[in-house]
């Protein structure tokens, strides 16, 4: 009886081991077997129901990660700004790199033994398949106008998405309480190769928008399909001018073309550079971070700038 008593522990052991540690959508996920299914851009994916070991392969979800008091070990980033979110703090700074958005390392992925990865259909769809065979996988859709939508499901892969819907609460609150202005606002960045003029459907754009900011009219892009951003060129600086200016650059070489043109005498006669108005901003905010973090800081911005 002992005997088979013990043949019947071990057969029972084995089946709790065995349950969900090898689901369709990736490697075997948590030491504990307890998984939950997460419907995503690419389809459903049993992740640990709390993971431990999380790589993120946009900027977006490095700041989800910060905004849930939480640290990947590791993380891809952007070709133009090769180090860790400053806004991010210290505390960001032992995770690993682990290629570009666009080119990722995944032998240094593999290397670090995730137990779930966070990535994008827009900028990783190729890489899925092999990120699937090296831990459960989960694809936001689109970046940056879709960004609350990407926050929460990326939150819930994390089983954090109360608390994520609860931060999303307080931005929303907080931007439909900003004072309101009349000044009409231009957002310009300062690409490595060409200037852009981000539109409603932005990242930053939507930030404005919830805090009730009016955009001139040239970055409404009403004409256009892609509502995210344009482009002007040197030539042509004066379309970017408005009440007041926020400007960025991407990277070292932006910053130097940046740099350049502000200098030059058609970005000087804009009237929000000869009032005193153009504001030199946080490219990593205004643009890389995309996520409830960064947004509430670009309404730090708002608050500091925009006047009644």
């Amino acid at each position: 009886m002992r005997k088979i008593a013990t043949l019947l522990a071990a057969a029972l052991v084995l089946s709790a081991c065995g349950t969900g540690t090898t689901p369709p959508g990736g490697a075997p996920a948590a030491e504990t077997g307890q998984t939950r299914t997460v419907k995503h851009a690419m389809g459903e994916t049993q992740v640990p129901a709390s993971p431990q070991r999380v790589i993120v392969l946009d900027t977006d979800k490095l700041d989800t990660m910060f905004s849930l008091g939480l640290t990947p070990v590791g993380a891809a980033q952007a070709a133009q700004n090769t180090k860790m979110l400053s806004y991010l703090g210290s505390g960001f700074a032992s995770v690993k790199p682990v290629g570009t958005l666009q080119e990722l390392d995944l032998d240094a992925i593999r290397a670090l033994q995730p137990d779930l990865i966070l990535g994008s259909k827009f900028r990783q769809e190729k890489f899925y398949d092999e990120l699937t065979s090296i831990a459960p996988t989960v694809f936001t859709e689109k970046v940056g106008i879709t960004w609350k939508d990407n926050f929460l499901l990326d939150a819930d892969a994390l089983g954090k998405k109360s608390e994520a819907q609860a931060l999303l609460d307080k931005y929303t609150q907080r931007a439909a309480g900003l004072k309101r202005t009349s000044q009409k606002v231009s957002l310009v960045r300062f690409m490595p190769d060409e200037i852009r003029v981000y539109g409603p459907e932005s990242f930053s754009g939507i930030v404005l928008k919830d805090a009730g900011v009016p955009r001139t009219a040239r970055q409404e892009l009403a004409d256009k399909s892609d509502k995210r951003f344009d482009k002007v060129s040197p030539e042509r600086v004066q379309e970017v001018d408005g009440d007041v200016i926020f400007v960025s650059a991407y990277g070292e070489k932006a910053a130097q073309r940046q740099a350049e043109v502000t200098a030059g005498p058609l970005w000087t006669k804009l009237s929000a550079v000869a009032a005193g108005r153009s504001y030199v901003v946080d490219d990593e905010v205004w643009m890389l971070g995309i996520g409830v973090t960064a947004a509430n800081k670009i309404l730090d911005d708002l608050e500091k700038h925009l006047a009644a």
